[in-house]
């Protein structure tokens, strides 16, 4: 009798301990476990994400009711984790309801680099070191990649990259969106610095995508008949940051605020209004809708233009003409 009872103490402790293992225990096999890092995404969405049934299949937990039992109530932020198959339950679940290791940027807009790096300093928790190695590494690249090639879009960063690392992740991007275009441009005579050059010019003075094309072709007018191109964006970035004195000390103010007389007489190579031709760089990172008006642009007489106080454009083909839209729709 004896005997029987240590065996049904033996058999109901094997039991439970697969039971154990089969609900709680790394998803791979002792001899095939998975010790690589592998990334667990929560999407940057406002829908309901199913994070039981995604780790269950992707292949990181062995029993999604499990999961779902034991992720009840609890929080997970979007972003992504770092996780393996050799994980148990209790450690992947530990994971995913802490801060996630990689988050979610998005960058939209034609930003400068400056502006970027405030964003990211702002997510990523970067500290002022870090901030003033994002804001001075550019200076010592090679011109082409001071400006432009930033591109605007949705990342996953990690938390732990460098400055270099994640200037990197959006000049890549930026080199997959491009390469579409590469031989156009060079069928076209243009060099692709050139293009970002202009269609940062187009896009921050656009009032939306419609204007795009018609201001691309008002800039290849005035560059065409050299003509000085006049272009007030071109002096925000020259100015750079204007403080906001309410607003005390730290990073509040405007990059793209308006400019003074005094201002479009200062001594700079972004100066379009005392020298002739384009910048010296991109002012910011444009899209490839702008990038696309460069190579489009829309046939034009007009060389001037300007916008209402509702955004619509108007354009004129002469400076007496201009003035007259000023008067109708400025003043």
């Amino acid at each position: 009798m004896h005997k029987w009872l240590v065996v049904k103490i033996i058999i109901s402790a094997v039991v439970i301990l697969v039971s154990v293992f089969l609900f709680f225990g790394p998803p791979a096999s002792w001899r095939e476990q998975k010790k690589e890092t592998e990334v667990f995404v929560v999407p940057k969405t406002e829908g309901k994400f199913d994070a039981a049934g995604e780790l269950k299949k992707q292949g990181f937990v062995r029993s999604e009711w499990m999961a779902r039992l034991v992720l009840a109530g609890e929080t997970i932020e979007p972003g992504g984790y770092r996780l393996n198959k050799g994980m148990w339950l209790w450690q992947v679940t530990h994971v995913v309801t802490n801060k996630p290791s990689l988050l979610w940027v998005t960058i939209t807009g034609c930003l400068r680099r400056e502006q970027i790096g405030e964003m990211l300093a702002g997510t990523l928790s970067w500290d002022q070191t870090k901030l003033d190695q994002w804001n001075s590494a550019y200076k010592s690249m090679e011109p082409d990649y001071v400006e432009g090639v930033y591109y605007p879009d949705t990342y996953l960063i990690p938390v732990d990259e460098t400055g270099d690392q994640v200037a990197k992740r959006f000049i890549d991007r930026f080199n997959e969106k491009f390469a579409p275009f590469s031989q156009k441009f060079l069928d076209a005579n243009i060099r692709w610095v050139t293009a970002l050059k202009i269609a940062s010019l187009i896009e921050r003075e656009a009032g939306g995508e419609s204007d795009m094309k018609l201001i691309s072709g008002i800039i290849w007018n005035r560059l065409n008949t050299n003509m000085l191109l006049q272009i007030d964006a071109t002096m925000q970035y020259t100015r750079g940051k204007k403080p906001d004195p309410s607003a005390g000390s730290g990073q509040a103010g405007s990059w793209w605020g308006g400019i003074d007389l005094a201002q479009m007489k200062s001594d700079s190579p972004y100066n379009t209004y005392l020298y002739k031709g384009l910048p010296p760089t991109p002012i910011c990172s444009p899209s490839i809708t702008s990038i696309e008006a460069v190579l489009n642009p829309e046939e034009t007489d007009c060389l001037y233009y300007l916008h209402d106080k509702k955004r619509q454009i108007h354009c004129a083909a002469t400076y007496a003409e201009h003035k007259q839209n000023i008067q109708r729709y400025l003043q």
